[in-house]
């Protein structure tokens, strides 16, 4: 196995590893898996212009749920995209 390099910053490190395959410096038959509980994806807010009598049906439903109302309409487009 080869050492991995001294990095000296992230975009450094980016570059790297564009061009190099990690099998030539990590063992992956010594890789342990990692489980990280609390990561969460990235969220990008976007503006979404909807009837407000659409908007008012969306929060009774999530009222019946117990839930925001944006939380419910992200379940719903998860549901239909999966």
């Amino acid at each position: 196995m080869k050492k991995t390099p001294e990095f000296k910053n992230e975009a450094a490190e980016r570059e790297f590893w564009e061009s190099h395959n990690s099998t030539d410096y990590v063992d992956w038959n010594n890789a342990e898996l990692t489980v990280l509980p609390n990561l969460k994806p990235s969220l990008k807010p976007i503006s979404l212009r909807l009837p407000e009598d659409l908007i008012a049906k969306i929060k009774v439903q999530a009222n019946k749920r117990d839930i925001p109302y944006q939380s419910l309409i992200k379940m719903w487009l998860a549901e239909k995209t999966s």
